[in-house]
């Protein structure tokens, strides 16, 4: 047996005419075609795809009842309460700005004394003006915005609550790859396969299948977002989010590498599936260690910069960074090549351990001896 796991993991090694880069693409092509054939992934991939319509769609279906609204004069109070809108009357313009800044109202409809406005109304917003009320008045009035910016709090939540989401689904889409590996082992078809390919071609094919298949998903999920947000009415948050959307893709593929290996590891130390949970452990914390730090430490711009620069929270706080303009250009390009750097050494550790424990049977295998076991 150990014959066979020396022979079949020599660097370079063709085995039965089959290059390396032939056999990891063999791998890779059945891990997606067996996945592909699975009803699971293709609910999972839908599941995320109405939950992104939803959270873009049902805010403004069930949103919290009427619009509330400061109005200057009891003509603008009678034709906004005549909307059906939740009209709080101020005594002046001062007044009215200061509900709005207090939040107590989401904007403020007072005089226009400019001469800008055809209607001889005035806006007043915190960051923008409800889109309900700007459709009723007809002809767009001009809108003070109190607080200028390209991102509200609510947008800046559902934005962080989506990322962390879609994140943290892919990444516990890894499993897959564990599963995977366990199951070869518990049947000994590993056994077959290292006889034939590169224990080294099998770990690369794994990641290099479960990433295309993450892609694809991403890509789908990348084209739904926009359609989503429109659909919802969302478009001023379109045109802010999208920068940071494309970001997002290629920080969720770096991150779902980054982790792959450490998956396939996991599977490869024990020979049942009921014995996985126990090898787990590190990467589940991985997975949602950045989730839960980006819920948490969301409103901390220092603890958000560091986190952009750290591989595994990177996924996260940089799109978010470059959603909220917080990030400069060149920061997302350096965080990247942090990831990949941080992925070549991660996956040579990966590749080792592996190699060593891929062929043991019987119980969980220590680090230590699928270290070992690897170089003997």
């Amino acid at each position: 047996m150990t014959e066979v796991q020396v022979r079949s993991s020599e660097k370079g090694q063709d085995t039965g005419g089959v290059s390396f880069m032939q056999a990891t693409w063999l791998v890779a092509e059945r891990e997606i075609k067996s996945f592909l054939q699975t009803k699971g992934f293709w609910i999972g991939l839908g599941a995320i795809v109405v939950g992104i319509f939803a959270a873009s769609i049902l805010p403004s279906v069930f949103g919290g009842g009427e619009t509330k609204v400061a109005a200057v004069g009891p003509q603008v109070s009678q034709t906004l309460e005549a909307a059906d809108f939740d009209v709080r009357q101020a005594g002046d313009v001062a007044q009215a700005r200061d509900l709005v800044r207090s939040e107590e109202v989401e904007a403020a409809v007072v005089p226009d004394t400019t001469g800008q406005s055809q209607t001889g109304l005035r806006v007043v917003a915190l960051e923008s003006p409800p889109s309900d009320l700007m459709a009723m008045l007809g002809s767009p009035p001009p809108v003070d915005v109190l607080d200028p910016g390209d991102v509200g709090d609510g947008e800046k939540q559902l934005v962080i609550m989506v990322f962390a989401l879609v994140f943290m689904m892919f990444a516990m889409g890894g499993t897959a790859i564990a599963q995977s590996t366990v199951t070869e082992k518990q049947t000994r078809v590993v056994e077959i396969l290292v006889s034939t390919l590169p224990v080294k071609a099998l770990l690369a094919g794994k990641i290099v299948g479960h990433t295309l298949l993450t892609l694809g998903q991403v890509v789908v999920l990348a084209i739904v977002a926009p359609v989503a947000l429109q659909a919802g009415g969302n478009d001023e948050l379109l045109t802010v989010i999208l920068p940071a959307l494309g970001w997002f893709v290629p920080f969720l593929v770096f991150g779902f590498v980054l982790l792959s290996s450490m998956w396939a590891v996991a599977g490869s130390l024990v020979s049942r599936q009921e014995d996985l949970g126990s090898t787990m452990g590190l990467v589940m914390m991985l997975v949602f260690g950045p989730y839960m730090a980006i819920i948490f430490l969301q409103d901390n711009e220092t603890a958000m910069t560091v986190m952009s620069y750290i591989p595994f929270t990177a996924a996260l706080a940089m799109p978010v960074r470059m959603f909220t303009g917080e990030a400069q250009l060149w920061e997302p390009f350096v965080a990247l090549g942090i990831a990949a750097v941080t992925i070549v050494v991660i996956t040579s550790i990966a590749t080792r351990i592996y190699t060593g424990s891929l062929l043991q049977t019987g119980g969980k295998v220590k680090l230590s001896r699928a270290w070992s076991s690897a170089s003997d």
